[in-house]
């Protein structure tokens, strides 16, 4: 059974006072907090087992090349996936999505395609393709959602024409933490010949995530969002697609052979991994996965479904709020303004009350757009969020409401 109290433990930042006042940290939607185990593991394998991977034949290069690819390995059990071959280590989901666009531009797009966007993405799921459309020609279509965060099917089939080629979708908004009924939109894309990206960055750490049962053709996410380290994500892609997708990076590693008139490419993973991984980072993130799936066996996801539905409970009863996405009762993510404050003022406040929470566009300007707002407050849950924490930062946010009124 999931014990928060004990979790709570594992994480030794959470020991912290600011401004004097117990650390309340609700900003998990934006980078969650690392447990010992993960902290622990890397400094030890930094200081007896580190060096350059798939290169050497010594010792030290065998032992963390083997550290390495089991990180992989776990990677493909977690999401999974059907083989190692489809997990591509990069820099975080940002990196991904650009690996996927950029490639894909090689050979894939021509000119006047059309890529499927949703006016929930982040900023990483859509910047990438204003380079495509700059770069090569496409067309994005943008399709909107409700009030609370939902996806129409009916809305995608409508923009959807012949020269519909990709659709890029969050599998949760960072904003309305709405959980979107990706299964439907990937049949019908499928049924069409698109492909589909999914972008994973909230959703792996609230739900569960298979390859299998999706069917998306490409899934990414960031491990410091899942308890791990920053500096490290994931790509997933179908086997058939990433074996005829070029190189997006040159360099060492990502070759079969190099001469002074040609070059030819490794088979994948490597041909997407040029120059040396972020080893430390890989390492990390499989003893996070190792962490996270414990934690989720003990009934993380029933116990982060009971905060989060006592928090919109809780929020709802504050004078002058106004939340966004206030329907998705079992959302890790409360996001909300104040009548007669900025979102800025209010996180600045509260956080003199030791309690961190987030004020912003979320990289998300066009869905801030969409709301009619310039910016929004937003708390956000872990699992190591108590209703403590819901309380505390309760009464901060009525403490702050009460400077301005």
């Amino acid at each position: 059974m999931f014990d928060v109290e004990e979790t709570r433990g594992d994480f030794p930042i959470l020991n912290k006072e600011i401004y004097g006042k117990p650390l309340v940290y609700l900003d998990s939607a934006a980078s969650a907090q690392k447990p010992s185990k993960v902290i622990n593991y890397i400094k030890n394998f930094q200081e007896n087992d580190y060096a350059n991977v798939h290169r050497g034949l010594h010792f030290l290069s065998n032992a963390s090349t083997d550290e390495f690819e089991s990180s992989r390995k776990k990677v493909k059990n977690f999401i999974n996936a059907e083989r190692e071959e489809e997990i591509i280590f990069t820099l975080g989901a940002t990196d991904s999505i650009n690996l996927v666009a950029h490639s894909l531009a090689e050979n894939f797009f021509q000119k006047g395609d059309e890529v499927i966007l949703t006016v929930m993405e982040h900023h990483s799921n859509i910047v990438p393709w204003h380079f495509l459309r700059d770069k090569c020609g496409i067309k994005i279509k943008w399709v909107d959602c409700d009030k609370q965060g939902n996806i129409s099917l009916d809305d995608i089939r409508e923009a959807t024409t012949q020269k519909t080629k990709f659709i890029s979708i969050t599998q949760m908004s960072n904003v309305l933490g709405s959980d979107i009924a990706l299964k439907e939109i990937i049949k019908f894309a499928h049924e069409n010949k698109i492909l589909v990206l999914v972008d994973g960055c909230q959703g792996i750490s609230h739900k569960e995530t298979d390859m299998k049962d999706l069917d998306c053709d490409f899934y990414v996410f960031s491990g410091h969002k899942l308890y791990g380290p920053t500096g490290v994500g994931v790509l997933y892609g179908k086997y058939d697609i990433l074996k005829d997708m070029p190189p997006w990076r040159g360099g060492g590693e990502m070759i079969r052979e190099v001469s002074k008139e040609s070059v030819s490419y490794a088979d994948i993973p490597s041909r997407f991994e040029a120059g040396t991984p972020n080893i430390i980072q890989a390492v990390g993130l499989g003893v996070a996965i190792d962490y996270f799936v414990s934690k989720k066996n003990e009934g993380l996801f029933k116990h982060e479904e009971e905060i989060s539905k006592y928090f919109h409970n809780e929020i709802q009863c504050v004078k002058k709020i106004n939340v966004y996405g206030e329907k998705n009762i079992t959302s890790p993510m409360i996001t909300f303004t104040v009548d007669g404050a900025h979102p800025h003022d209010i996180a600045t406040i509260i956080d003199r009350e030791g309690v961190a929470i987030r004020a912003g566009h979320h990289c998300c300007q066009p869905l801030m757009k969409f709301l009619n707002v310039s910016s929004t407050a937003r708390a956000s849950i872990g699992m190591y969020t108590n209703k403590s924490d819901v309380d505390i930062f309760v009464k901060a946010l009525d403490k702050a409401i009460t400077f301005f009124d």
